[in-house]
């Protein structure tokens, strides 16, 4: 019976809370990025505190980390309606050429047919006096946002006028908006389409990467673009009721090797993030409906990961300190479980860790897991 009804508490949201202090959500991140704290999970009764800089000494040569190369892109836009009401705009997924799915605030009354227009916010990358203007031409019922056409010249795209009209969406909770932007990019990031940064890739500096290249400890790339379903909340008290976003990845022929390499080799498949993480599970998902253990994939994944989870590739995480009731708190449980996880943020609070996108890490070692 005890089983049972902790077993049923892992599928409750209300089960994923625990208070976090104000003043420990960071609102900026560490200088040097490495400088962060880093909690390592080791075991499935102990912990052990160091700095991120230290990663190596925890890592064995034949490990492979598995890095998220997307880049965000300046999805959040600051407009007005015709009659001069102001409105914000997060685009979240382009669905036809120059059409995207958008978050429109406020929304309630925003029909077909509304005209938004924009002014630049970046003046020092002006592409002359053109005025950018969308239309909502659909509502999207699964993320209650809009989809707008954007009206643009004949073969000009909304990319070529995003540095010039949009800013980098940094989370509603960090207030301090004197960041760079480039801080809120991971050293490695390549692929524009991410509307938030995969957080536990910027404790990472290129000094470190190479010296953990040095040391036998390699490194492949993924791309997962971050978009609404990493970041949305879960609403039902009955987790296994949520339905994640769908999100776009790519794995590589070439990382599928290195992963398969590792495996054979005794080596250990480390993700750097959460994104990561599910990119890797969502590949493996697809190949099983071949018959397969992993292959290249390149398309969307709406897998959601909370306890119960049966594994297929990765065998430890990187990750950041998430927010209460989050659907990444629910992937970390899956890993380690969720009573021991909330034991450890009780103990990160105590010991004034840093929290969410800007905040320290967790490494959680396959000897850890299990429990």
């Amino acid at each position: 019976m005890n089983l049972l009804i902790r077993m049923n508490e892992d599928f409750l949201l209300s089960s994923y809370n625990y208070q976090l202090p104000q003043e420990l959500i960071a609102q900026a991140p560490a200088v040097p990025r490495d400088s962060s704290r880093l909690l390592i999970v080791d075991s499935p009764i102990s912990c052990v505190h160091g700095i991120f800089h230290d990663l190596a000494d925890w890592l064995k040569p034949g490990d492979l980390l598995v890095l998220n190369n997307t880049r965000v892109i300046p999805a959040r836009l600051y407009g007005y309606k015709a009659t001069g009401s102001q409105i914000e705009i997060l685009l979240l997924e382009e669905k036809l050429a120059n059409c995207w799915l958008a978050l429109v605030k406020p929304g309630k009354r925003f029909p077909e047919g509304a005209e938004i227009f924009f002014s630049p916010v970046n003046t020092q990358k002006s592409l002359g006096d053109f005025q950018l203007k969308a239309i909502v031409v659909g509502r999207d019922e699964a993320t209650g946002g809009r989809i707008l056409k954007f009206d643009l010249p004949k073969g000009e795209t909304l990319w070529q006028f995003l540095e010039q009209y949009g800013q980098l969406p940094l989370p509603p909770y960090i207030t301090n908006h004197e960041s760079a932007d480039e801080r809120y990019q991971t050293v490695y990031a390549q692929e524009p389409g991410a509307i938030a940064a995969p957080t536990a890739g910027l404790h990472f500096t290129r000094e470190l990467l190479t010296k953990l290249q040095h040391q036998g400890i390699e490194q492949t790339q993924i791309t997962l673009h971050v978009g609404i379903g990493t970041f949305r909340p879960v609403e039902e008290e009955q987790i296994t009721d949520h339905t994640m976003h769908q999100e776009w990845i790519e794995i590589g022929e070439e990382t599928v090797s290195k992963i398969l390499e590792t495996k054979a080799r005794g080596g250990r498949v480390i993700a750097v993030g959460t994104t990561a993480t599910r990119a890797l599970e969502g590949a493996a998902r697809e190949a099983q409906e071949s018959g397969k253990t992993l292959q290249a994939f390149r398309g969307t994944t709406d897998l959601f990961i909370y306890p119960g989870y049966q594994w297929q590739v990765v065998d430890g995480l990187i990750t950041n300190f998430h927010l209460p009731g989050s659907s990444l708190l629910m992937l970390v449980s899956a890993l380690i479980g969720r009573n021991r996880l909330l034991k450890l943020y009780q103990e990160a609070i105590a010991l004034n860790y840093r929290f969410y996108s800007f905040g320290d890490a967790m490494l959680i070692l396959p000897t850890a897991r299990g429990c």
